[in-house]
């Protein structure tokens, strides 16, 4: 990780059909930003982002540290999406790369489509709905419920889990949640001791938890045959989280009644790939293509998020909101010269840098210092013509990983 002094970001690429009220918003902004439909394979991405500064991607689209590695000189990573699992996050921190993503903007999407989808399950709509288009007249009450009255078991209570939770309850449903941390409920909403307490309890369960190794295979044979007899299953949240091939034998033995599955432990990457899944064919289980936030009003609030924070970012070095770097949070100073500098965390550093200040006989305006565990993001203003001579010999430090002029 030689030090250098970056240019100031120009060049912007996004992948997967981001909404193009990005590309308006950055193109308003003055940068040039190219968009690709679909997502790109490691050694593709390797070889496009070198003509590019920073990247916007979805779900699809996976930053490897070889990725990072291949190209030091990526300013910033955009996640349009909730998840940031795609990127690895410890090498984009240590090659001082700041990622942000968009945690609030399709909330309510995704908890619409599980209040549908409740509705869907308890109706048998997936398969009326199939025979008719077949010409079979499927009239009947058995086996068809309302969901008012029914609990509602909430497995992660944070943006998402909690909106579904007010929803529900307007639907008359009971609503009970679990989630790791002590959240605080809304309504009426009762917190569970144990994820196994909330299975047992449930008429409907649905996941809204990141993908951790905490969560991977949480839902496998033993926690499904916890669930009562005739419940249903809804899994949005990530595809790690439910073990497929138990889910589909519980749907076979008729334990459990129906599910929903929106996110899957392999996807295909674009919408010309084959889709498989051991759950089709299977009766009331119905499967969607990763849609819980592919709404136009969803899509649009992410694409306008992320792409203010790129724009922050590169203009006024503001990195609130970042998921793997010290956040900093700052107005722009039109009276100085900004420099930002990302640097290890090792004793001394900053001394080092004021010593630079001193010997080059800068004033410096404004210091915002924010440290992790492994690096230190610090923004300096510069009052006058010092301010690239200070940015030269800061970016030469051994400490140094990169160092940008701002404005």
């Amino acid at each position: 990780m030689s030090a250098h002094i970056d240019q100031s970001p120009k060049n912007i690429l996004l992948l997967e059909g981001i909404h193009s009220i990005a590309k308006e918003q950055l193109d308003r902004a003055g940068f040039n930003v190219d968009l690709i439909s679909h997502a790109l394979a490691e050694d593709e991405l390797i070889e496009k982002i070198k003509d590019y500064d920073v990247v916007g991607i979805r779900s699809k689209t996976q930053i490897t540290e070889k990725v990072v590695k291949s190209y030091p000189q990526l300013s910033a990573i955009g996640c349009f999406c909730i998840g940031t699992n795609q990127v690895d996050l410890k090498s984009t921190n240590l090659y001082g790369v700041p990622v942000f993503n968009a945690p609030y903007s399709n909330t309510r999407s995704v908890a619409e489509l599980v209040i549908a989808e409740c509705v869907a399950l308890a109706r048998k709509l997936g398969d009326i709905n199939t025979n008719a288009h077949k010409g079979v007249w499927q009239k009947s009450a058995k086996g068809s419920f309302e969901i008012r009255g029914k609990t509602l078991g909430i497995v992660g209570y944070g943006h998402i889990g909690s909106q579904v939770s007010v929803l529900a309850e307007s639907m008359g449903m009971n609503v009970i949640y679990y989630d790791i941390i002590k959240k605080l409920p809304l309504g009426n909403a009762t917190p569970m001791n144990s994820f196994e307490e909330l299975l047992r309890a449930s008429d409907f369960v649905t996941f809204h938890v990141p993908a951790t190794n905490e969560t991977k295979d949480m839902v496998g044979k033993t926690q499904l045959d916890m669930m009562k007899k005739d419940s249903y299953l809804i899994n949005a949240s990530r595809g790690s989280v439910v073990v497929i091939e138990d889910l589909a034998q519980a749907l076979k033995s008729e334990h459990i009644a129906g599910a929903a599955i929106d996110v899957f432990p392999k996807e295909p990457k674009s919408n010309q790939e084959t889709f498989h899944s051991e759950l089709q064919e299977l009766s009331n289980v119905i499967l969607t293509p990763h849609i819980g936030g592919s709404t136009e009003e969803a899509q649009r609030a992410i694409g306008e998020e992320v792409a203010e924070s790129f724009i922050r970012f590169i203009q006024v070095g503001s990195t609130s909101g970042a998921v793997n770097f010290p956040n900093v949070e700052l107005p722009r100073n039109d009276s100085a010269r900004r420099i930002i500098n990302v640097h290890k965390n090792v004793p001394g550093v900053l001394s080092q840098i004021n010593g630079i200040v001193s010997k080059v006989g800068a004033n410096i305006e404004g210091q915002y210092l924010s440290t992790d565990q492994n690096i230190g993001y610090l923004v300096m203003d510069i009052k006058g013509a010092t301010a690239n001579e200070v940015a030269s010999q800061v970016g030469a430090l051994d400490s140094s990983i990169k160092t940008r002029m701002v404005y």
